[in-house]
């Protein structure tokens, strides 16, 4: 019955990708050990069984995405299950394929300066750079039409947030700064090459830069879109990771990428039954109560403590099914509009989604690095982004269903409620 209902679920899931330009986009991220590989392991091996032609991509550098399948895997799709196919991106050789005029520009720029040959080759590897390289790759799957679904494993979380980050930052260098930046050079190439012998970048290198970015061309918007992407957050019932997994959300939301879940791996069996067991479930549970009110309002999936290594498809279709029961695990699971920061002079306003709620029900307070939201009965605490949280909350008010609080510059000592 199962395999009926997500068959044709996902039937209509391939009528409707078909229907635009890209593929359904799942990003599956966590903190490094929580399991996040099996969880998107299963999930692409999912979306294969329901007839979505799928592929898996790893861009975690520890690559486990092989050791999951118990299928060698390399820098090259390869067919893994009936539909399915799995790639570990070689970042890095891609890096070198691509960014070599600039690598042995900054070589030579470095060997100038007085660095040992090994300094310079080291430097001219701008930490980071690699990765833009798997967004590139991620946009080919998914525009390619080879796909209907491409499943990524990510790095842990502060890889990613980088990762995700990189198209912003990049295009607002290459529409800013890098076309006053190339004609200045071309300007002063001559001169200071007679005047100071300083190795000055030709137009090959900048020619290469370009060529780099244009790769990103279109990554953000694909990333961005509710329709086509979802990241999926990958947590333990444990307070370290549950910390994270929480600032992750945050700095995602902020970014613009729709997280439609979060998946708590590993729970305690409830066939445990041993008392030794009674603290360790009831700790669990506390912080499963933590996680339902932290992440509101994403869905809550949960899936045991399996019995033994999940290695192989065998094993995986198992955890698959654990996992998503009767949902489809393609499908949109929530629809949540994230929260988003913009400038006003110079104050930084967060806007919150809350529809369908009075402005007499909100109450707002402050606690170290969280924003404390009350509505009713509800609480939630937002972990505040570094820029937030060097602030003090201002004036906030209620407009068209959301919640917009003022970060003013100056810094208040005082911590207080705030009245809507």
């Amino acid at each position: 019955m199962v395999g009926e209902l997500v068959s044709d679920r996902g039937a209509a899931a391939k009528r409707s990708i078909s229907a635009r330009d890209a593929a359904r986009i799942l990003l599956v991220t966590g903190k490094g050990g929580v399991g996040k590989t099996t969880v998107a392991a299963a999930t692409a091996l999912r979306a294969a069984d329901a007839g979505l032609r799928t592929v898996v991509c790893s861009t975690d550098a520890a690559h486990s995405l092989a050791d999951a399948f118990a299928v060698p895997l390399g820098d090259a799709v390869t067919p893994v299950a009936p539909g399915l196919h799995g790639i570990q991106l070689d970042a890095r050789a891609r890096l070198e394929e691509s960014w070599d005029a600039v690598r042995e520009y900054l070589v030579t720029l470095f060997d100038w300066a007085g660095a040992d040959p090994v300094e310079a080759e080291e430097l001219a590897v701008v930490p980071g750079l690699d990765e833009v390289f798997a967004l590139a790759d991620i946009k080919r799957f998914a525009t390619s039409g080879d796909y209907d679904v491409v499943v990524v494993d990510c790095a842990p979380t502060a890889e990613t947030l980088r990762l995700l980050s990189l198209p912003d930052v990049i295009s607002w260098y290459m529409d800013r700064v890098f076309p006053a930046q190339r004609g200045i050079t071309r300007a002063v190439r001559p001169f200071l090459t007679r005047m100071m012998n300083v190795p000055i970048a030709s137009d090959k290198v900048f020619d290469a830069v370009a060529r780099f970015t244009a790769r990103l061309d279109g990554v953000r918007d694909l990333l961005t879109d509710p329709e086509i992407t979802s990241a999926r957050l990958v947590v333990n019932a444990e307070r370290l990771v549950v910390a994270e997994a929480r600032r992750t959300f945050t700095y995602l939301s902020l970014f613009g990428y729709h997280v439609d879940s979060v998946i708590v791996n590993r729970l305690l069996p409830s066939a445990v039954s041993d008392p030794w067991f009674d603290e360790w479930r009831a700790v669990e549970a506390q912080h499963l109560i933590e996680i339902g009110d932290a992440f509101s309002p994403a869905p809550i999936l949960t899936v045991e403590l399996a019995r033994g290594e999940l290695v192989g498809t065998d094993r995986l279709h198992d955890f698959g099914a654990a996992l998503y029961a009767d949902r489809d695990p393609v499908a949109r699971l929530a629809t949540i509009d994230p929260m988003r920061v913009t400038t006003v002079g110079d104050t930084l306003v967060l806007s919150l989604p809350l529809p369908g709620v009075e402005r007499s029900e909100i109450q707002l307070g402050r606690r170290n690095g969280e924003l404390l939201v009350a509505v009713g009965a509800y609480r939630r605490a937002v972990a505040l982004a570094d820029s937030l949280s060097r602030r003090d909350i201002g004036a906030a008010r209620l407009a068209d269903g959301r919640l917009e609080i003022e970060f003013p510059a100056r810094h208040r000592s005082e911590a207080h409620p705030v009245e809507v």
